[in-house]
C-alpha cells in the first residue's frame, strides 16, 4: 500500500510520490481537484516529460495521476513474461489498486501509452468510463513510401527512427519539445536501454483491431485524437484505429506527434470538452457501488 498518501488532502500541482507493487517499486504523479483523469504516457519517456501539459489539466479542474509505466522514470521493470501489452495493462490495475483510485475514471493514453490504455481499458472494464487515445498506437495499417499500404508490423525500425527528428524539430518544438524529450528519454535509455527496445517492439508489432471492436461493442465513449503532421503515428495508422472502432469521436488537431507538449492550454481545451460531454445512458458501466465508499472523493489517492 501506498505509504506516503496518508491522509493528506490533494495538492493543486504535480507531486511525486513512490509505491511498491508486487515489491518492485513504482513512481507516479498526482495532483489537483475535480473529475480524475488517469495518464498513460508515450515511449521512451516518463509523466515527467508530460509536466506542462499536465499541469494545465490541474489549473483546469481536474485530478491528474500520472503513472511511470515499468522500465520507465524510475519504476521498476516487469517480469520478463508479462512485458507485453496485457502485462501493462495488468500493471495499471495493480496500480490503480494500490493507490485506492476511485473508479471509474478518463483515461488519456498518448502513443504507446495509448495502446497501454485500449489494453486495460478491455480487460478491466470498471476502470474507464471514457477513453481518450492520443495519437495512439493501436491501428494495423502503414502506407510505404511508394503508397503501397501495409501492416504496421512490416514498417522497418530504421522509418520510425528516420521520422522521429523530422517530427520534432520543425519551428518552436525544438527549443520548446526536443530539450524536455531529451531530458526525460536519455536518463531512460541510459538506465534501460532493454526496456526501451522492448517497448519500441511492442508499438511496432501492435494490432489492437479485436480489443477496439469488443471496446465499440460495449460502447464505451473514444475518443480518437490525431494531429495532423505526425509521421510516427502516420495517417493511415490513426485511420486504421478508427476503422476497428466503427464510428468513434475523431478530433484533429495541428502539430506533430508531440503536439501536447508544444501547446498544453490546446490540450487542456480538448480534455476538458471531452470530460463534459455527457456519457451515453446504454454505456455498459459497471455499477460504481461495488467499489469502497472511503475513497470515493479522492482523499486517498
Amino acid at each position: 500500500m501506498n505509504t506516503n498518501v496518508g491522509s493528506q488532502p490533494p495538492c493543486s500541482g504535480l507531486r511525486w510520490r513512490s509505491v511498491r507493487i508486487d515489491g518492485r517499486i513504482a513512481r507516479y504523479g498526482v495532483g489537483g481537484f475535480g473529475p480524475r483523469v488517469l495518464f498513460l504516457h508515450g515511449w521512451g519517456l516518463s509523466g515527467a516529460a508530460y509536466t506542462r501539459p499536465l499541469e494545465q489539466l490541474i489549473g483546469m479542474g481536474m485530478r491528474v495521476y500520472v503513472p511511470a509505466l515499468p522500465g520507465f522514470g524510475g519504476t521498476a521493470r516487469l517480469p520478463e513474461a508479462q512485458r507485453t501489452l496485457p502485462g501493462y495493462a495488468h500493471w495499471v490495475g495493480q496500480f490503480a489498486d494500490t493507490i485506492g483510485l476511485p473508479r471509474p475514471v478518463t483515461v488519456v493514453g498518448h502513443s504507446f501509452g495509448g495502446g497501454v490504455a485500449i489494453t486495460t481499458a478491455h480487460r478491466l472494464p470498471d476502470l474507464a468510463e471514457r477513453l481518450v487515445l492520443v495519437n495512439s498506437i493501436g491501428g494495423s495499417a502503414w502506407t510505404d513510401g511508394r503508397g503501397v499500404m501495409r501492416a504496421l508490423r512490416d514498417r522497418p525500425l530504421w522509418d520510425w527512427g528516420l521520422h522521429l527528428p523530422a517530427d520534432l524539430l520543425p519551428g518552436r518544438q525544438l527549443t520548446r519539445v526536443l530539450p524536455v524529450v531529451l531530458r526525460d528519454a536519455v536518463p531512460n535509455m541510459l538506465r534501460n536501454p532493454a526496456a526501451v527496445w522492448e517497448v519500441a517492439h511492442l508499438a511496432r508489432t501492435a494490432n489492437l483491431g479485436p480489443e477496439l471492436a469488443a471496446l465499440a461493442e460495449r460502447r464505451l465513449p473514444i475518443f480518437v485524437v490525431w494531429s495532423k503532421r505526425d509521421t510516427i503515428i502516420p495517417e493511415s495508422t490513426s485511420l486504421s484505429l478508427q476503422a476497428a472502432l466503427g464510428d468513434p469521436h475523431t478530433i484533429t488537431v495541428p502539430g506533430g506527434h508531440a503536439w501536447l507538449m508544444d501547446d498544453p492550454h490546446a490540450f487542456g481545451e480538448l480534455i476538458t470538452n471531452v470530460i463534459h460531454q455527457p456519457l451515453p445512458a446504454a454505456f455498459d458501466q459497471p455499477v460504481a457501488g461495488a467499489f469502497p465508499a472511503a475513497v470515493a472523493d479522492g482523499s486517498a489517492a
